[in-house]
C-alpha cells in the first residue's frame, strides 16, 4: 500500500463530504423542526449531557462568544456571493479519508456557530450554493494567523483539535473553517493559499 494518497481520492472524498452535509444541511434549515414529548410534564430542554455529544474523531472550539467576535456585524448584499474556507494543516501527513473527515467536523462548527449568531447570513450562504473550497497550509502558526485575521474581521472561525484516536496525536489543530461569510472577506485571509 502506498502511504501517499492521491489528489483525485482526497477531492473525490472532500466531494462527497460536502455534498452531504450542504444537503443535510439545506433540509433541516427547510424543515420546522420541533420537538413532542409523550410526557407533557417533561422539559423540551435538552440536558447538559445531550446539548454537548462528544465527538469521536475531534472537538471543534466551541468559545462561540470569543471576545471581540461578533459574527452578527457580517452582512452580504443581495446578491454577493459567500463561501466556506477549508484551511488543511499539510505537515501532519493526514490520509484523504483523515482530511475528509476533519473538514466535515470544521464545516459543522461553523454552520453551528453562525446558526446561533448570524442566521440571516447562513440563509444567504445556502441559497447562494453552499460555495466550500478546501485550501492547504503549512503549519500551525500559520492556522494561528489565519484565525486571528478571519476573526479581526469578524468572520466565523472554528478550529478543529483531533481527539488522536486514529492516526493524529491527541490536540494537534488539523483544519480551520472560515465562513460562511462574503466571498471578498474571505479572499482577503485566504486569497493568497493554495488549493488543497
Amino acid at each position: 500500500m502506498s502511504s501517499s494518497s492521491s489528489p483525485v481520492s482526497t477531492y473525490a472524498a472532500l466531494a462527497i463530504v460536502s455534498l452531504t452535509l450542504g444537503y443535510w444541511a439545506g433540509v433541516g434549515s427547510s424543515l420546522k423542526l420541533t420537538r413532542s414529548s409523550p410526557n407533557p410534564q417533561a422539559s423540551t430542554n435538552p440536558s447538559p449531557k445531550e446539548a454537548k455529544p462528544k465527538n469521536e474523531d475531534a472537538e471543534a472550539d466551541e468559545s462561540d462568544e470569543e471576545a471581540g467576535e461578533d459574527l452578527s456585524a457580517v452582512k452580504a448584499g443581495l446578491l454577493e456571493d459567500c463561501k466556506l474556507v477549508l484551511v488543511v494543516r499539510t505537515d501532519l501527513g493526514m490520509t484523504s479519508g483523515k482530511i475528509a473527515a476533519q473538514c466535515s467536523h470544521a464545516t459543522l462548527a461553523c454552520y453551528k456557530a453562525l446558526a446561533k449568531s448570524n442566521p440571516s447570513l447562513l440563509r444567504h450562504w445556502e441559497r447562494t450554493g453552499q460555495t466550500k473550497v478546501a485550501l492547504r497550509c503549512d503549519s500551525e502558526d500559520d492556522l494561528d494567523l489565519l484565525e486571528a485575521s478571519a476573526r479581526s474581521l469578524n468572520l466565523c472561525a472554528r478550529s478543529i483539535h483531533d481527539a488522536g484516536r486514529t492516526q493524529i496525536a491527541a490536540g494537534s489543530r488539523t483544519v480551520l473553517g472560515i465562513g460562511p461569510g462574503p466571498t471578498r472577506l474571505v479572499n482577503q485571509i485566504t486569497g493568497k493559499l493554495r488549493l488543497l
